[in-house]
């Protein structure tokens, strides 16, 4: 037996996630989603997918959060009105939890974890050897760090310009300066004694855990959340992990979907728009392997009508609630909300998306959408993406096929995009891990 593994099961690991539900820059950020998967259950999934961890708990004083997390799979701690105000310590509601399982019992673990989940991509294996590193390392704290070789400067009291870390006067190259590290937040392995005793994520031996600089980014503002969502969609296409759908069912808006989002209007008024022959052969394909596909459309149009006569398939047209009538058409079928995509573009498709369980976006769709898809297409609208879709929900349907009973072939890695999220109406409960 190697230490790793005899330290994974004789010391206690717990991770807690502060969460609460207050957050001022951007309202219920913890709740955003990125790449179709909220905050803090992309948070909850990199901890239980970090082999050393043993419990993972969330302190939140929001019902909708705590619900978010319980789906994920973390318990709840009940996090008190003074310990969630905007002058509340992190390290308030850490020992906060720590006190709560001393209440309920349990035995205080050896190492506690501060995760943040303002930091959508931390890597598992990364929080891994950060524990490692208290547990059989010698270090008190380990924490996640970028190198940083930025110049940085102040302004005094009076107003004047000072140089912090460096000399105004002295110019060095980047490769003659000494290292220097920014905390990116993600989190802080502790010994929980000292932790306890300092009252403080920093005291004793500290130690800095270089990572990558992608997985830095930190969200406080709707355009960091932007940007973050915008390199999810860009890493899950260089990775390719997120390829195969094995979905029963695919549903499809229509304009900017099937249709470059513009039309041609003649003199008398009459609209015609551009599609994609390529997208043709993919839906023949793809019925014709037994998967249904459905169009829903918020306009009533003579063009859609003649598209999905043509392409054989059924159509759902002035429909102002989409998320109603896709609901509705899922009962009818008997399908699983969770084994059914969505492929949409636009604002109007975001209730629709957060139905099911592989919310899908074009490569040209809104902001708003692709923060909520859990797959950004390659294609864009009228230009192949219902193709692409079709393509990946045969390609998955295969690999199900082929593969051994119980495998889930189409989840990506967790640091691109993690899986989507599952509603429930689990009431708060208080950790008993």
């Amino acid at each position: 037996m190697n230490t790793t593994e005899h330290t994974h099961r004789t010391d206690r690991v717990v991770v807690v996630i502060p969460a609460r539900g207050g957050s001022k820059g951007v309202p219920l950020k913890n709740l955003r989603p990125v790449a179709g998967r909220s905050l803090v259950a992309r948070a909850i999934d990199a901890a239980k997918a970090a082999t050393l961890v043993t419990d993972v708990l969330v302190s939140t004083d929001h019902a909708g959060i705590a619900r978010e997390a319980v789906a994920a799979g973390a318990k709840i701690v009940e996090r008190p009105d003074e310990l969630s105000g905007d002058t509340a310590s992190s390290e308030s509601a850490v020992l906060h939890a720590l006190d709560t399982l001393a209440a309920n019992g349990h035995e205080q673990p050896t190492i506690t974890v501060l995760l943040q989940c303002t930091s959508p991509f931390i890597d598992p294996a990364d929080l891994d050897e950060a524990i490692r590193r208290v547990l059989v390392g010698g270090a008190d704290v380990s924490f996640a760090a970028v190198e940083d070789h930025g110049f940085l400067w102040t302004r005094d009291t009076a107003g004047s310009v000072l140089a912090v870390g460096h000399e105004a006067t002295h110019r060095p190259r980047r490769q003659d300066r000494a290292p220097q590290y920014r905390e990116t937040g993600a989190f802080y392995a502790m010994r929980t004694t000292g932790l306890r005793s300092a009252r403080h994520r920093f005291f004793g031996s500290i130690d800095i855990l270089e990572v990558p600089a992608w997985t830095a980014p930190e969200i406080d503002t709707l355009e960091d959340l932007q940007a973050v969502s915008e390199l999810a969609a860009r890493r899950a296409h260089a990775s390719g992990s997120a390829a195969l759908l094995d979905v029963d069912a695919l549903v499809t808006d229509f304009d900017g979907v099937h249709t470059d989002d513009a039309a041609f209007v003649s003199q008398d008024g009459t609209e015609s728009v551009r599609v994609s022959r390529g997208d043709g052969m993919g839906v023949s394909r793809l019925t014709r392997s037994g998967v249904p596909l459905l169009i829903l459309s918020t306009e009533v149009n003579p063009v859609v009508s003649a598209r999905a006569a043509k392409l054989g398939v059924p159509v759902l047209q002035g429909v102002s609630d989409k998320a109603g009538a896709l609901r509705a058409w899922m009962q009818e079928h008997g399908l699983n909300p969770r084994r059914v995509a969505y492929l949409g573009n636009d604002v109007n498709d975001l209730p629709a998306l957060r139905l099911v369980g592989w919310p899908l976006a074009v490569a040209d769709a809104r902001p708003e959408v692709l923060a909520e898809a859990r797959l950004t297409l390659a294609a864009r609208g009228g230009h192949g993406a219902v193709r692409e879709a079709c393509e990946r929900v045969l390609a998955g349907r295969a690999a199900a096929q082929a593969a051994p009973s119980g495998t889930d072939v189409t989840t990506p890695h967790l640091s691109v995009a993690a899986p989507a999220p599952v509603h429930h109406t689990s009431p708060v409960a208080t950790a008993t891990a």
